[in-house]
């Protein structure tokens, strides 16, 4: 089967993402945004993408090497079109056009001469329109265009084109709602995106649902929360403030309660991390994914001062998920990256880096720099501190 996947605004984070969760073959990007790839496995695309912090959509490549030629792109679309009508809720057909890659389509002509199509043979259809080139995740889901309607995706791939059909898309009420609508939030401290937890989940690549998880910067619980979600049982938590606990307790058992998760095992601990195999036995935990302390985010930075302290802690804390870590285990854990320039670079020995980004990926001048780095960079321009996620495996 052929996939495409329109990716999120970090695009090698994602790419890494899916490379962990999914045999992915012959992967490569049409577009910054665009990948396409194959696989032997059948998606279940509304499921997967839930479980997913960097994909926006995930579809079917229907029809390829279609020449770009007007007619024979709307023979291709109408046959789609209708297949896609008889599955479709009882009602007006609502359809809609998204346009990826560097050759453009002419979509507004093309939808006009659908429309027409559809009057002719007495279908109420509805041609849903947008001021850019591809339809987003909510205007796609506010029209219904997977339940009483279709999205087609039309990719350009070199002289010819792709065109596929939108299976599922990013859903993002419930993404809000488990960031903004937690009973526990601590905004001053900063809290990791929902998205960026269920990304370091995935990188981890746990083997099973009962397997220990452990996040010994818990924060507010952001990780455990979207663990929970993925259907993970055994959930392992500590820091250092008792808030932060606290925090971690309402906000899983809030997940717990609105999604009625069954058999959820929490266990939580006030300790620092480089205590961890003081109240942890030694090769217990499967995964260890985490956001520390990431140092000042306010006010003119000492850098060499505040580099050393976080050095020094974070090998301290290394050297305890050693020893609580399963051979073969992984860590996926953030850095500061200051200015997105300034590393820190903690002793680690015992582990080996593990690069994501899949090594035959075609279209790789879309990832610039990204490509080359052995580590992940999640930030926006001019901030302050970048997070830099780090894959560890333990050796």
């Amino acid at each position: 089967m052929r996939y495409f996947f329109v990716l999120g605004n970090n695009v090698a984070l994602s790419l890494a993402e899916l490379k962990a969760v999914l045999a992915l073959r012959s992967p490569r990007l049409l577009a910054k945004d665009f990948l396409v790839a194959e696989t032997d496995q059948i998606i279940d695309a509304t499921r997967l993408i839930a479980k997913l912090g960097g994909t926006i959509k995930i579809g079917e490549i229907e029809k390829e090497g279609v020449l770009f030629d007007k007619e024979k792109i709307r023979e291709s679309v109408l046959e789609l079109i209708e297949v896609a009508r008889q599955e479709a809720s009882p009602g007006k057909f609502n359809f809609g056009l998204s346009d990826y890659g560097s050759q453009s389509f002419d979509k507004k002509d093309l939808g006009l001469k659908i429309k027409k199509y559809f009057n002719e043979h007495q279908v109420s259809s509805r041609f849903v329109i947008s001021q850019e080139k591809t339809l987003s995740s909510v205007v796609v889901t506010q029209n219904k265009l997977l339940t009483r309607g279709i999205e087609i995706i039309l990719a350009a791939d070199g002289r010819q084109a792709l065109i596929g059909r939108t299976l599922s898309v990013q859903p993002f009420k419930e993404l809000s709602a488990r960031d903004y609508g937690r009973p526990a939030r601590d905004s001053l401290s900063g809290m990791l995106p929902p998205k960026l937890a269920l990304v370091m989940i995935n990188l981890a690549q746990i083997q099973s649902a009962d397997s220990v998880i452990l996040d010994p910067f818990c924060g507010s619980g952001t990780v455990l929360s979207e663990a929970a979600l993925c259907g993970y049982k055994n959930l392992f938590a500590s820091d250092i403030s008792p808030q932060a606990v606290s925090d971690t307790r309402a906000n899983v058992n809030w997940v717990k309660e609105r999604y009625r998760l069954e058999n959820l095992k929490l266990k939580l601990f006030v300790k620092k991390a480089e205590h961890l195999s003081q109240f942890i036995k030694t090769n217990y935990v499967e995964a260890i994914i985490t956001e520390p302390y990431l140092g000042p985010q306010r006010g003119r930075l000492e850098f060499a001062k505040v580099i050393f302290e976080l050095e020094k802690m974070y090998s301290a804390a290394l050297h305890e998920f050693w020893q609580v870590l399963r051979p073969e285990g992984r860590v996926v854990m953030v850095w500061p990256l200051f200015y997105g320039e300034r590393a820190i670079r903690p002793n680690y020995q015992g582990f080996k880096i593990i690069k994501m980004i899949p090594s035959l990926l075609g279209g790789q001048e879309f990832l610039g720099e990204a490509a080359q780095r052995t580590t992940l960079v999640y930030g926006r321009p001019g901030q302050k501190v970048y997070r830099e996620i780090v894959v560890l495996q333990k050796e």
